[in-house]
């Protein structure tokens, strides 16, 4: 079996590149959870957990994958026109630690043409300090997590992603779901379950609309000895 930080340890973020944001702390509103959205948009999960959200009165953040949503710009504008947020996922969801930090930027900054949003968050959770101060020179705020539903695992039942969840999200927790096939056979009856018992005690907060600031001539991200 494998096992995964569902909540994230204190000593990780301070083990992690500068920069990352892991909960509300000082940069969001602490009154609420941050609902956020892996992989998407998909043309048949993304508008079910969009039917969640709006029968909830629950808001969240999508960070899309830059090929998806250039595939389904409907999609993209049903996300924005029902009062929720985007985020950047990369354009062909690349692992951090597997690609030059060049490709890595560049890979954001084509996702970004598609994806009006300074928001981003490295998939795989997986990120180098290259790579995220490049990122930020650029105009991204780069986000993390620290409650994971683990519903991209189907060792795990919908029932388990759900208490994963429930068990460990607080006001500020910033909670990562995945709107993509493979997990929504436990994403779609976990977040039912989530919505359903924070109802009435708990508001499900968007990240703000933020988009990133255009730099005439962005920095040139050198490649470190020893990178892929």
């Amino acid at each position: 079996m494998r096992l995964y930080a569902v909540k994230t340890p204190r000593i990780l973020p301070f083990l992690q590149p500068k920069g990352l944001i892991w909960n509300a702390g000082n940069a969001l509103p602490k009154d609420g959870i941050y609902l956020t959205f892996d992989d998407g948009p998909h043309p048949e999960i993304t508008p079910q957990v969009l039917a969640l959200l709006r029968r909830y009165k629950a808001k969240a953040t999508f960070f899309c994958v830059g090929e998806n949503a250039a595939r389904f710009p409907e999609i993209i504008a049903q996300i924005l026109a029902e009062g929720h947020t985007l985020g950047n996922h990369t354009h062909n969801h690349l692992n951090g630690w597997k690609t030059p930090t060049r490709s890595y930027v560049d890979n954001a900054l084509e996702a970004a043409q598609a994806l009006p949003t300074g928001w981003f968050r490295p998939p795989y959770g997986r990120i180098r300090a290259a790579q995220a101060f490049y990122l930020q020179k650029v105009g991204f705020r780069v986000v993390m997590w620290d409650v994971l539903s683990c519903d991209f695992d189907p060792q795990y039942s919908a029932r388990q992603c759900a208490r994963f969840v429930i068990r460990h999200a607080r006001p500020g927790s910033i909670v990562v779901f995945h709107d993509s096939p493979k997990a929504a056979p436990r994403c779609l009856p976990a977040l039912e379950m989530v919505l359903r018992y924070y109802r009435n005690k708990m508001t499900f907060r968007a990240f703000p609309a933020f988009e990133r600031q255009q730099v005439a001539s962005p920095p040139t991200p050198l490649q470190r000895s020893g990178e892929a």
